[in-house]
């Protein structure tokens, strides 16, 4: 259950509390004892970030920020990580509904909220004791000066769809299989007012969507291919935003089959980047962001079967090009790429795409940020790396020169589905390169989309990664 954050007039005197401050002169000392005060201004001189109160009616969090004058955005992760760890003892007292004050800046405020709300995130569908394991923690009340109803609605329905994506990443393939997957992107809809389409096997055969329907082939469950829409009246563009989310709801690598260990079973977070997108479009639904932004995404399992695609194949594509495919494993840029031809459609301002797409792209920055590249106009890249920056979801973009196609060229075919062993993240975002004729961009969230451990909020397993950055981008366009 997400721990629920509400603007009050005012706290009740004797429930328990957090007070941020930036520096002593913050600290509201008429709330506290000389002894009190004494021990908080010994805490200090030992640099101590968190102070913890008890004043027997009620136990009151000193905490400490940590403002970078020379960058907003290192100041709003620190209030964030700040939020996280007390989000941890707050939980361990037992509390259930906490106020939050201060005389700090409200964005401050609002990123520690954030970072306290999303580290108590839970996924207890599967456990026989849930309820017992259930976060006691339910309610953030703040009376901080500047923060709005709208901003703490906005934040609420924010961390909503982050939870929305991790969960989805978090649930085992033998329950979301690509109908499923679509099924909940039904429910999804439903309850933030955007549109949804579904379409089935025959609908995407009649489609021709070869890389899709060779990637489901070793599979004894249908492919879907989802299509969302978020159509506002009073959207600021003429011209749609299309995202585009890889859901492959599991990969075993398919004749070219994963090792097991630390490999293929983690492989039910390969849909991660179909998450990304359901999630932004249902946060943008139900925040009423006046943004007109369409979701594509297309979805299978791959399995080796006595029907799998092999290696050595060549497929036709939804777009008429053929494709070599040299290794089975590589599925994720096959389904991709008639989405992305799909898209055309649209005549759309901007394409971005989101997947899980390359151990090379994990192995260059590890999960401290996002591999990106693309083709894009500066002002729109810049917008991308500033939203980026904001939410700690940081952009790392590699070249996407054209010499790099030389290194996906067949013998045989228009294409070949790897590049070989050098500059993999770069030649698998050219092939899709190859099926879109718009402004496009890449987003590889192979390495941050799913954690072995925990890192402040990002907690373990499925991270939500790519949500925040794109409600930010929109946010940026919407004005």
């Amino acid at each position: 259950m997400q721990t629920t954050i509400k603007r009050v007039r005012s706290l009740r005197a004797n429930s328990p509390l957090i007070l941020l401050f930036g520096d002593k002169n913050q600290v509201r000392w008429n709330l506290f004892s000389n002894t009190e005060a004494a021990h908080i201004r010994s805490e200090l001189k030992r640099e101590a970030k968190t102070i913890a109160i008890n004043q027997y009616k009620r136990l009151v969090f000193l905490q400490k920020l940590e403002i970078i004058e020379s960058s907003e955005a290192k100041s709003l992760e620190k209030a964030r990580k700040a939020g996280a760890a007390l989000f941890s003892r707050c939980q361990n007292a037992g509390i259930k509904e906490i106020g939050l004050s201060g005389e700090v800046n409200p964005e401050i405020a609002l990123a520690f909220a954030e970072g306290f709300v999303l580290a108590g995130y839970q996924f207890l569908k599967y456990r026989s004791k849930r309820e017992k394991e259930a976060h006691s923690v339910k309610s953030l009340l703040t009376d901080i000066k500047g923060v709005t109803e709208k901003a703490v609605s906005e934040l609420n329905t924010l961390n909503s769809a982050v939870f929305k994506a991790r969960d989805l990443v978090n649930e085992p393939q033998n329950f979301l299989t690509a109908t499923e997957l679509g099924k909940q992107f039904g429910l999804m809809a439903k309850e933030s007012g955007f549109k949804i389409q579904v379409l089935n096997k025959a609908r995407i055969k009649q489609l021709r969507m070869g890389g899709l329907l060779a990637v489901n082939q070793g599979s004894p469950q249908p492919p879907t291919f989802s299509i969302m829409e978020w159509k506002p009246r009073n959207a600021v563009n003429k011209k749609p935003y299309v995202l585009v989310g890889k859901g492959v709801v599991y990969d075993t690598g398919g004749m070219s089959l994963k090792p097991t260990p630390n490999s293929m079973d983690y492989m039910k977070c390969d849909m991660a980047g179909s998450a990304t997108v359901a999630a932004t479009l249902y946060a943008l639904a139900k925040a009423n962001v006046p943004v007109h932004v369409v979701g594509l995404v297309p979805a299978t399992d791959n399995r080796p079967d006595g029907d799998a695609y092999v290696p050595g194949d060549v497929i036709t594509m939804m777009s008429g090009k053929t494709v070599e495919v040299l290794n089975t494993d590589a599925e994720g840029r096959l389904i991709l790429a008639d989405a992305l031809h799909y898209a055309k459609r649209y005549n759309p301002e901007l394409v971005l795409e989101f997947s899980t797409l390359t151990g090379a792209a994990a192995a260059a920055i590890g999960a401290q940020g996002i591999v990106c590249m693309g083709e894009v106009d500066e002002p729109t890249r810049q917008a991308l790396h500033e939203a980026g920056h904001t939410v700690h979801e940081r952009l790392a973009e590699l070249p996407f020169w054209e010499e790099y196609d030389d290194l996906i060229k067949s013998d045989i075919a228009d294409l070949k589905n790897i590049g070989g062993p050098i500059a993999g993240a770069i030649t698998a975002g050219r092939f899709l390169q190859h099926f879109a004729d718009f402004p496009y961009m890449h987003f590889d969230i192979a390495a941050p989309a799913f954690r072995q451990s925990s890192d402040g909020y990002r907690l373990k397993n499925g991270t939500g990664v790519g949500v925040r950055l794109m409600f930010a981008f929109f946010k940026g366009i919407a004005g």
